[in-house]
């Protein structure tokens, strides 16, 4: 365990493990309660393995019931609880606190209701992400979010993290294709938060529960709005010299009035990375190539796909190639969606980055980055969404080496910190969790972190729903030295600190 994860975990007062798995026990099924060290270690940590922590129990509630009464047990005792998905988030959103219960909510996973003529969806939060689109498939329908975990990722998680994808340029993130969710407080208390209407009565709470990273609380049902099925789609794979050249191509065809399905980006050092892995057809001797996807009617597609062309080509595009199958098609995004499994194969670990810039900076950050590589001693390779300027840089370094992993940390507080330079955030799907908690410092001013931290008491008092994450004490900002501080008193003095 590194540096930072070490800090991350504070002890909790309470009772001893055994204490609290007894009465665990009291409300589940001796087979929904893992206590052994060999059974709890497999959830030590999400896909961002930095940080890790070994609970004190985990359980795998069946029934609503069951989650409810986990809640209630463990508020009685005082005991930290953290939601887990399918563990494939990159921020150690998921880790488990030393001193507190895992809750999984893996066999939550019954897609409930499935209304064809009105586009929706009722699923458990351990529904898999891509298990949406294929069984609406049959009725021309798919769920837009798709991260390029999709194959793995549950809904549940995407909720906390209000996950994107390749396509949320034109289709939106999480937040903007759910219209439900059946949440269970602390207090083992159920809430209903949106409705199926265009609007419900009383704040926007759906929206701030979407993306709150399981701080506030544990979800069981979530009613998801589908999309229906283009009858067309087609790439366009635009290869360019020059990483500044790409960049602004991008803001062009923004800038053209054009909202293509979707718009990444990847510099030479990821295509490379990819190209032996996948086979998709890319370009390894450019500096960068654009995917570029139209979707729509077969007149739509055409005409699109022609401006599409022209911005590209004004833009010093030195190759032009656009898919011709729905195979092509997929092996154009295949080569996307598995860039990060393909750095496991040139590299014995990699740190993913996530922050979110104006379009019309990322030539620069692009730059900056490859001169970070040269200040750290280490590669990183750029894959992300160019449309709406969501960068994945991917850190690549070795554990084994405890300098590497500290060059690591150092080089992706750097990127995130230039993202906020340049007028971004720290985060565009992959959450804050514990990775980027001191940034949040850098980011926010003291006010905001109070607005914040009132916020996550106003539905969970205690403080006891995935604690220490996401948001920063006033004595870590100071620790860290880069608080983002504003004048004035202090908001809500009478409050204690987390």
């Amino acid at each position: 365990m590194n540096a930072v994860s070490e800090q991350a975990i504070t002890a909790v007062s309470g009772p001893e493990a055994a204490v609290v798995v007894q009465a665990l026990l009291q409300v589940l099924p001796a087979h929904c309660v893992l206590s052994r060290s060999e059974d709890t270690r497999p959830y030590e940590c999400d896909g961002l393995s930095l940080y890790r922590s070994v609970p004190m129990a985990v359980v795998l509630p069946e029934t609503e019931a069951q989650v409810q009464a986990v809640l209630k047990t463990c508020q009685r005792l005082n005991v930290p609880v953290v939601a887990r998905g399918a563990g494939t988030g990159l921020s150690g959103g998921a880790m488990p606190h030393a001193q507190g219960v895992l809750l999984g909510l893996a066999k939550f996973n019954r897609i409930k209701h499935i209304d064809h003529e009105a586009a929706i969806a009722v699923v458990e939060p351990g529904v898999r992400n891509l298990a949406v689109s294929e069984a609406v498939s049959p009725f021309g329908l798919y769920y837009a979010p798709d991260p390029s975990s999709q194959i793995a990722c549950s809904i549940g998680g995407n909720v906390a993290e209000n996950s994107g994808g390749v396509h949320c340029l034109k289709y939106g993130l999480t937040v903007h294709n759910v219209l439900k969710v059946r949440m269970v407080s602390m207090s083992g208390e159920i809430i209903e938060l949106g409705s199926l209407a265009p609007d419900s009565a009383g704040p926007e709470l759906l929206s701030v529960f979407v993306g709150s990273e399981g701080m506030l609380g544990v979800v069981t049902e979530v009613t998801l709005r589908l999309t229906p099925k283009p009858a067309l789609a087609r790439v366009v794979m635009a290869s360019f010299d020059d990483v500044e050249k790409a960049s602004q191509a991008v803001a062009q065809i923004i800038g053209a009035g054009i909202i293509p399905a979707g718009l990444e980006m990847m510099d030479k050092q990821a295509t490379q990375m990819v190209e032996p892995f996948v086979k998709a057809g890319y370009d390894t001797e450019a500096e960068a190539i654009l995917l570029c996807e139209s979707d729509g009617t077969v007149d739509e597609v055409a005409d699109e796909i022609i401006r599409m062309q022209q911005v590209f080509e004004k833009a010093g595009a030195t190759r032009l190639q656009v898919s011709q199958t729905e195979a092509e098609r997929l092996r154009f995004w295949a080569g996307r969606k598995n860039a990060f499994p393909a750095a496991g194969r040139v590299s014995p670990d990699y740190y993913c980055m996530d922050g979110t810039i104006p379009r019309r900076h990322l030539g620069r950050v692009l730059n900056a980055i490859k001169d970070m590589e040269k200040q750290f001693n280490m590669r990183c390779a750029n894959v992300f969404h160019a449309g709406d300027g969501n960068l994945h840089p991917l850190i690549l370094f070795d554990s084994n080496f405890p300098d590497e992993v500290r060059r690591a940390e150092d080089f992706g507080a750097a990127i995130l910190e230039l993202c906020v330079e340049v007028g971004g955030t720290i985060t565009g799907e992959h959450g804050v969790g514990m990775e980027k908690i001191n940034q949040m410092c850098v980011q926010f001013s003291r006010e905001e972190l109070d607005a914040f931290a009132a916020v996550k008491r106003a539905f969970d008092p205690d403080g006891l729903l995935n604690p220490e994450k996401v948001i920063p004490s006033l004595r870590r900002c100071a620790e860290y030295g880069k608080m983002h501080v504003h004048g004035g008193a202090l908001a809500f003095p009478e409050l204690p600190r987390f």
